[in-house]
């Protein structure tokens, strides 16, 4: 088996989500897991859970369009030395929502570093094709319309905070008509410094509420607001903002987390959550290069 899948090395992936489950082991045995049920018995196999959440995170890593074409191409005729216990593609689809909760708190211990700069975004998550809305079944009750400077779409919102090294801070999932201004306080609990966002996250009270927390937001203003003093270095800043939408764009085209194939809202969430967990281990991600390099050009002050 090769031990590198297209961008992500997968070895070190297994390694690390091996010893995150061998020390919550006990603990997830004796809570409920999503799914769960009163009376359901927890799903067995001749899997570990380790290895399933390690294939479902390289999945997202390995150039393939499709989970299908990943597993019945690569995984089964190459990885079973290292895998030994692998299961028929039909049976592995039904053990992926049983790890949702462990990748979903070994996703959480995968967040960047705190460097005092932010940058917050929203991007959609479509689940059909628009026409196909009105006979969509799968998320019903789940998803709403939502509209972006793109244009209308059907499915979530998921929302971003990057550091300036395009590493992963928190994020949050919500139907498509949620105002990107709702979930800031959540997602902003532990964060310090400057938040840099789009002219959609302009609101005094919210500006405020984070102020009195540490955490200065800072955005462009809309062509009827007065003009205000800005400092150097925000405006810098304000200017490189396109950084998150390149994460967003590495996300969806690299990491594949949005596709139109979901049966199950469980699997849905799996993929989601595994594919940001691939993306945390992505080699080169968009950054920046803020620091000062000993240029007597730009005065310590100025950062």
């Amino acid at each position: 088996m090769s031990t590198i899948v297209s961008r992500l090395d997968v070895t070190q992936i297994f390694c690390e989500v091996d010893d995150f489950c061998s020390s919550w082991e006990k603990l997830w045995q004796q809570a409920p897991q999503l799914p769960s049920m009163t009376g359901e018995r927890r799903s067995a196999s001749r899997m570990h859970i380790s290895e399933v959440m390690t294939i479902a995170i390289a999945f997202h890593g390995s150039g393939y369009r499709t989970f299908k074409e990943f597993y019945t191409l690569q995984v089964l005729p190459g990885w079973r030395g290292a895998f030994p216990n692998l299961v028929s593609y039909t049976r592995f689809v039904e053990l992926m929502p049983w790890c949702l909760m462990l990748l979903c708190c070994f996703l959480h211990r995968r967040r960047g570093e705190i460097t005092g700069i932010s940058f917050i975004d929203s991007t959609p998550i479509e689940v059909c094709h628009k026409c196909r809305a009105h006979a969509h079944k799968v998320f019903k009750g789940l998803v709403k319309w939502g509209k972006n400077s793109v244009g209308w779409h059907f499915g979530f919102k998921l929302h971003l905070i990057i550091n300036d090294q395009g590493e992963l801070l928190a994020f949050k999932l919500t139907p498509a008509n949620v105002d990107d201004r709702e979930p800031v306080p959540d997602m902003t609990k532990d964060l310090i410094g400057k938040l840099f966002g789009d002219r959609g996250y302009i609101s005094q009270k919210l500006f405020e509420q984070l102020y009195e927390r540490g955490l200065q937001l800072v955005t462009k203003s809309k062509k009827n607001m007065k003009n205000r003093l800005v400092k150097l270095i925000d405006k810098i800043l304000l200017r490189k903002r396109a950084v998150i939408e390149s994460v967003n764009d590495h996300l969806k085209n690299l990491c594949q987390i949005e596709h139109s194939r979901h049966r199950s809202v469980f699997n849905f969430l799996v993929n989601l959550m595994a594919g940001l967990a691939a993306y945390t281990y992505l080699p080169k991600k968009p950054s920046l290069d803020i620091y000062p390099k000993h240029l007597p050009a730009l005065p310590p002050a100025v950062f």
